[in-house]
């Protein structure tokens, strides 16, 4: 089949001899305006049905492929101002190059989805911290912050996924170089995910209240309403509390492993875990232990959510260290009142809660208004709010004291953040 004869018949089927007006500029270097199709091809090419080949000519005297006709015809079917006679031959061309169309469109989902392989979000947020500690100068500091998510397909069941982050301090006008905050492998099946590298690490069980940040290793997931989850790894304890954190001698990274038992309900959410850590951060903590010494902390830990309505959620969570005698304690209860949905514009939330972090066993907790080594009780008032779609506004307040000395501490908190 000649590509001149298809252009002839594309043409009549799809641009309709009475009703166009050929006015654009030759497209092709070998098919000069008195060629007999010269209308048809011009034409053809302003409507994108034919595209010719890089070096500028059409090549009409080559002989075409059923492929190449094929994606003629599927671009004839997706035009919608033609009449219902025409329409009728493309729906004969159509029959006649089915199995290629067929084809045609797995390859280019295929196509799609290859190059849709990696997809990015991402997050620029503002904070705002003021800490008021009774006998202590008020510490206030703010931060931009923008982080970025990629996410790469492997196959049907890998995901590579990571996060850079790159910080500004305001008051300094100092700022950080972009970091690989995170990368790992995903693998996800019926009710077994698997995660592999650097990822980030959450005591699910305890709604955050023992960690939030990341370690290095290895989790698995089994399960489905009631899920177990083994996990072990390195975790660097200079992200730890103040205090912990400058105790950890030559070697800040510790050994860890834990287990956790997840139940998932409809209204009910519960879960206990056990996690153990070693590093000479624990040995050379001077409250640490009251007799010998100990490089370990071993940490059980509890923790339940009842949604009521849509409305109204009530939570609680509990963690000890064993291998500790002080400050080794840590509990919340938290009462929350709708939610906050960053895809609904107008929607909004708010929480009560009361808080105990022993600095021991709360190694790097959740609460944005949890102090630098988080050793306090106290309430916290909180709220949040979506002004915008993927807009977020966050304030926060605590007021407790000081589980050492029991002075006074007040700490108030702010957020804006912009999704994309």
């Amino acid at each position: 089949m000649k590509k001149t004869l298809v252009s002839a018949l594309a043409t009549a089927l799809v641009v309709g001899a009475a009703s166009t007006t050929f006015a654009a500029a030759n497209p092709f270097s070998d098919v000069p305006a008195d060629h007999w199709a010269y209308d048809a091809v011009t034409q053809l090419a302003a409507d994108g049905v034919i595209n010719g080949y890089g070096d500028g000519t059409f090549r009409g005297d080559r002989n075409i492929t059923r492929y190449e006709m094929a994606q003629m015809v599927a671009k004839a079917m997706a035009k919608t101002d033609v009449s219902a006679k025409n329409k009728a031959l493309i729906d004969k061309l159509a029959a006649e190059f089915r199995d290629e169309l067929n084809n045609l469109g797995v390859r280019v989902a295929n196509l799609e989805k290859h190059a849709d392989m990696v997809k990015w979000t991402g997050e620029l947020r503002y904070r705002y911290w003021s800490f008021r500690d009774e006998g202590r100068d008020k510490v206030n500091k703010d931060q931009l912050q923008l982080r970025l998510f990629p996410t790469a397909e492997v196959n049907d069941h890998w995901q590579v996924k990571a996060r850079m982050t790159a910080s500004n301090n305001m008051k300094t006008d100092a700022s950080s170089d972009v970091a690989l905050t995170y990368a790992f492998a995903e693998g996800s099946y019926n009710n077994f995910d698997v995660k592999l590298g650097k990822m980030p690490f959450y005591s699910t069980s305890d709604d955050g209240l023992i960690m939030d940040d990341f370690f290095s290793g290895m989790q698995a997931t089994f399960g489905k309403d009631v899920k177990f989850r083994l996990e072990a790894g390195r975790f660097n304890m200079a992200h730890a509390n103040t205090t912990l954190s400058s105790n950890y001698g030559d070697d800040s990274a510790a050994n860890f492993w834990g287990a956790e038992v997840l139940y998932e309900g409809k209204k009910l959410t519960a879960g206990t875990a056990y996690r153990q850590f070693t590093n000479d951060a624990f040995r050379n903590t001077a409250d640490y232990r009251d007799e010998g010494v100990s490089d370990k902390a071993q940490i059980w830990s509890v923790g339940a959510e009842y949604a009521f309505d849509k409305n109204w959620a009530l939570g609680a969570s509990y963690a000890s260290n064993a291998k500790s005698d002080h400050y080794a304690k840590a509990y919340s209860f938290q009462l929350d009142y709708k939610g906050a949905d960053r895809s609904n514009q107008g929607s909004w939330g708010a929480y009560a809660a009361y808080r105990r972090l022993g600095r021991n066993v709360s190694i790097m907790p959740t609460y944005d208004t949890a102090r630098a080594d988080n050793n306090v009780r106290g309430w916290e008032l909180g709220v949040k709010y979506i002004p915008l779609k993927n807009v977020l506004l966050s304030a926060a307040y605590f007021d407790g004291k000081d589980l050492a000395n029991h002075d006074k501490t007040k700490t108030l908190f702010g957020r804006v953040s912009f999704f994309f």
